[in-house]
């Protein structure tokens, strides 16, 4: 069913290669060239880099009281904390330097060692020799250093941008659990995964991906725990990501995913920092991303879709039974529209009379058929849906649910649609929410189980889920099965599928993704009473 796809996926492959080849000769040099002793020339060289920039700022001045060295900075305007570039930067280079503060000679060969050393009051101090590099550094929000005499720059830390607050996420809500969610901010994002995984074994490995925007990606794991072959299965399919701009970690998804052209997500995200330490801590890799909230984990298993970071903080048995929920919820948005379809169109003596009957009552005088009705009301739900969400909230509230219940009613009443067909696109649209995540998914699912079941009835639909499940079974996330623990069964690991045991039951990590550290608490932590208390 997916042969088409991997036709079209070579086709594409093989064209963008041909267009690599003929424009790999546009790639400007990544290395940069090496930085001058003589100020004026980098002083020019800077000055040319960011000409027509007016937020670039090129400040010259001299340092030393005896012995006067030129010298010029370079930042950012908005970038930087302007506190930080005049007490910690300018100021001690302009005031403070004198034999008593310095302890020896000022000269030109000692000026960049003593001023690293003992002059700046810059918690963060690297020296650096590409020019490449001290653009990189100013773009990002730091101050460069030039001294006259010397080829090697220093960059000060001085990024102090305004940046948005944590605040609780908007599209993972929960009723119990951690109100915190991540920022743009990439800093801000790691503190928050230190805050919860308080162990040297947490790393994070930084790049920058990009020929224009240079986005700071970070590869957050803990070692010892995750897969060491995925850990560089994930630095090697980010470092040959060539292109213009990372806007957003959904650039990242679609060059790194298993399958690019499933509709099933194989790479998956959160805004949540406890829930992506708790996928960390299991042997996942994260993929934070600077400008956005949204954290990317892999490998992402299917079963994924339908846990919520909530299941583990309520009781098991209530979190057991939304998740069984979940499940419902999905086949119900997956299979709803397309089984009605198939009952009033093909089967209809599988419905029971008396309900045949009532049905055929409200259909009387519609002037389509099921399948028609069916993707005309779909398509009117999309279309309130996705109004809803680009509108400004109050508005948007108002048009979703005011154009949800005056189309419907008006529709049943003007006789285009069976009111049987407004119920089980309405109980559909509700469903569809349960499980997020996969949103996208079972709304294309659905048109297609629809298409399937309007002309094949019931025997297109389980030909189309004997389809969907082969796909499933076929598909791996960085190497993991993606229907894992169910094909290849895992007994051991079916206990946080279907339902999700209690914690003192759950001393093993998922096998298929920590199995290099699979035991993460003592066996049989059972609570058990105070046998002494039975004495009293």
């Amino acid at each position: 069913m997916f042969s088409w796809m991997k036709k079209l996926h070579r086709t594409l492959v093989h064209s963008s290669s041909n267009q690599q080849s003929e424009s790999d000769q546009d790639i400007p040099d990544k290395k940069g060239e090496p930085l001058s002793k003589d100020i004026k020339v980098n002083f020019e060289k800077m000055q040319d880099i960011f000409a027509n920039s007016s937020d670039a700022v090129i400040r010259r001045f001299e340092v030393g009281s005896d012995v006067k060295i030129g010298a010029f900075i370079v930042y950012i305007d908005g970038l930087v904390d302007r506190e930080i570039v005049q007490l910690s930067l300018m100021k001690p280079l302009m005031v403070d330097i004198n034999p008593t503060t310095v302890g020896c000679k000022f000269n030109k060969k000692n000026a960049l060692t003593i001023i690293k050393e003992r002059i700046l009051s810059i918690s963060e101090v690297n020296e650096i020799n590409c020019l490449q590099d001290a653009v990189n550094a100013v773009l990002s929000g730091d101050t460069v250093l030039f001294l006259d005499g010397s080829s090697t720059a220093l960059i000060a830390g001085s990024r102090g941008w305004e940046a948005r607050s944590i605040e609780a996420p908007d599209t993972e809500v929960v009723v119990r659990g951690s109100r915190e969610g991540f920022t743009e901010t990439l800093r801000t994002n790691t503190a928050l995964l230190r805050r919860r995984i308080k162990s040297p074994n947490l790393k994070f490995e930084s790049m920058k991906i990009g020929r224009q925007t240079q986005t700071d990606v970070i590869i957050a794991y803990i070692k010892g725990i995750a897969n060491d072959k995925i850990v560089e299965e994930v630095k090697r399919r980010l470092s040959r990501i060539d292109t213009d701009s990372i806007l957003e970690s959904g650039y990242i998804e679609e060059y790194i995913e298993d399958n690019p052209l499933s509709f099933l997500p194989t790479v998956g995200n959160s805004e949540k920092p406890d829930m992506v330490a708790a996928k960390m801590l299991e042997g996942r890799v994260a993929i934070l991303t600077d400008g956005t909230p949204f954290v990317l984990t892999v490998p992402y298993l299917f079963v994924e879709a339908f846990q919520s970071s909530e299941d583990y903080y309520s009781r098991p048995y209530y979190a057991s039974f939304l998740r069984t929920l979940r499940y419902i919820a999905f086949f119900i948005s997956e299979f709803a529209p397309a089984a009605y379809i198939a009952l009033t169109t093909f089967h209809q003596e599988m419905l029971p009379p008396t309900l045949l009957i009532n049905m055929a009552a409200s259909k009387e005088g519609t002037p389509f058929p099921a399948f028609i009705e069916a993707m005309i009301m779909n398509i009117i739900y999309e279309i309130l849906k996705e109004a809803g969400v680009r509108l400004p909230r109050p508005v948007g509230q108002a048009v979703s649910i005011v154009g949800a219940l005056v189309v419907g009613e008006a529709a049943v009443s003007a006789g285009l649609v069976g009111a049987p067909m407004v119920i089980v696109i309405s109980v559909t649209a509700v469903s569809a929410f349960v499980v997020s995540s996969i949103n996208d998914t079972t709304t294309i699912m659905r048109f297609f189980y629809m298409i399937l079941a309007g002309s094949l009835g019931m025997f297109g639909i389980m030909i189309g889920a004997a389809g969907f499940l082969t796909h499933l079974a076929a598909m791996r996330s960085f190497g993991v099965p993606y229907l894992s623990p169910i094909a290849p069964i895992s007994t051991q690991d079916m206990k946080d599928v279907f339902i999700r045991a209690p914690w003192w039951a759950m001393h093993t990590r998922p096998r298929v993704i920590g199995w290099k550290n699979l035991v993460r608490q003592k066996y049989n932590l059972i609570p058990e009473p105070n046998k002494d208390d039975d004495n009293k």
